[in-house]
């Protein structure tokens, strides 16, 4: 029997032209573009950043105004009809009509969560 050897051309990958230097060539441009692709996504978020807190810190004072509002009114009502009934009971009819209508949207809310999240018709 002959010892017979097949000679296989393989290539160099420190060969520029060869097939692993143009795989690690396309590992390094895959994590560039990447890398760019963050901080692309980074850009945005930090150009989104500022008007978001802004709006948020309106949006709590606007809360709180909003709030500030409704306990006048209410303390207006009690004022109202205590020339009526006397402070004591109209601080009773406030308190409990304002507990109320809390009730009841408390239970359209959750009611809705419901429906939403799918426990519930």
């Amino acid at each position: 029997m002959s010892d017979t050897r097949v000679l296989t051309d393989t290539p160099d990958p420190h060969d520029p032209d060869g097939i692993g230097a143009t795989v690690a060539q396309v590992a390094e441009d895959a994590k560039a573009y990447a890398a760019a692709q963050i901080a692309v996504v980074k850009a945005e978020a930090n150009a989104r950043l500022g008007p978001a807190k802004a709006g948020a810190i309106f949006g709590v004072v606007a809360a709180v105004l909003a709030l500030a509002a409704l306990i006048a009114l209410l303390v207006g009502l009690i004022l109202s009809l205590a020339t009526l009934v006397g402070p004591l009971a109209a601080t009773g009819i406030v308190v409990v009509a304002t507990l109320v209508i809390a009730g009841v949207l408390g239970k359209l809310a959750a009611d809705r969560f419901a429906v939403a999240f799918g426990s519930g018709a």
